[in-house]
Order: structure tokens, then C-alpha cells, then sequence
């Protein structure tokens, strides 16, 4: 019911669209750039198809989105050197199975709170102060979770 085909949701967000700016689309998962101007190091890693929990995943699958997680996390922890990367998957506004991989740092506006909590204050330089420019960043982070595709295929 409300299904375009077996692995989309009619209504769902992130069945519909990329969820931000695509960086890499594999034949499982795809990532992309959430636009955060106050935490422009926000990434995503998104099931392709919709499921709504973790364990709703047969093992490999499993193994191979917690593999994207922590190729996002190393490429950010590389050339950022952020104070703390913050994963998370939450889906209770949007149940479809998404990881949010972000790099924090003590100068964020929202330092050491969660990235949702109120912003304290603004800092309008936040992408400048970024070790790599975003679209290299961005680079990196596709390549590194191409690599993992390429790794899983037969």
C-alpha cells in the first residue's frame, strides 16, 4: 500500500529525494551533505531503499552501512581534525534508515550541546574555518565510500 515499487514509500522523504547534496550514490546507500550553514561538516549516510530500523537489515547489509558510517567518520577525522565526530540515527521525524556522521568543533554555536540544541550563538564563518574546502572534503568522502562499493561487489 502507497508503494511505488518495493523499496520506495510514497509520502516517505528520503524515498523521494536525495535528503541534501548528493556526494556518492551506490547501488545500496547513498550520502549526501546536509546544508547546516552552522555545521556545514554534516553528513548523511542513507539506505537506498526504505527500512526503518537497523536490525530490519540482513547482517551484510548491516556491516555495510556501518562500513560507509566509519569511512565518512576517518575521512572527516583526516582532514578536519574536528574536536568530536557525533553519530547518530534517529529517525523519528524521518523513519527511514539514515546515520548522521557530523564534526564538531569547540567553536560551533552549539558547542558541546547536540547539534539540534538551541544555537547559542551564530558563527557565520563556520565553512571557512574548515581545514578542507567542502568541495574537496566532499570529494574525499566519495571516494572513500566508493571504494567500499567496489570492495562489495561480486
Amino acid at each position: 500500500m502507497g508503494q511505488r515499487d518495493p523499496g520506495r514509500l510514497v509520502g516517505c522523504e528520503l524515498c523521494m529525494q536525495d535528503g541534501g547534496l548528493l556526494v556518492h550514490r551506490g547501488v545500496k546507500l547513498r550520502v549526501i551533505r546536509a546544508t547546516e550553514p552552522e555545521h556545514p561538516a554534516f553528513y548523511r549516510v542513507v539506505w537506498n531503499d526504505h527500512v526503518a530500523e537497523w536490525t530490519d537489515l540482513p547482517p551484510a547489509d548491516r556491516s555495510h552501512i556501518m562500513q560507509a558510517v566509519a569511512k565518512v567518520e576517518t575521512v572527516l577525522r583526516e582532514h578536519l581534525q574536528p574536536t568530536k565526530v557525533n553519530l547518530a540515527s534517529l529517525g523519528n521525524v524521518v523513519p527511514h534508515l539514515h546515520w548522521h556522521v557530523i564534526a564538531r568543533f569547540d567553536w560551533d554555536g552549539r558547542w558541546p550541546a547536540p547539534v539540534w540544541a538551541p544555537l547559542r550563538e551564530s558563527v557565520p564563518d563556520a565553512e571557512a574555518r574548515l581545514a578542507v574546502p567542502l568541495s574537496a572534503l566532499d570529494r574525499l568522502v566519495a571516494e572513500a565510500v566508493r571504494e567500499l562499493d567496489l570492495a562489495a561487489s561480486p
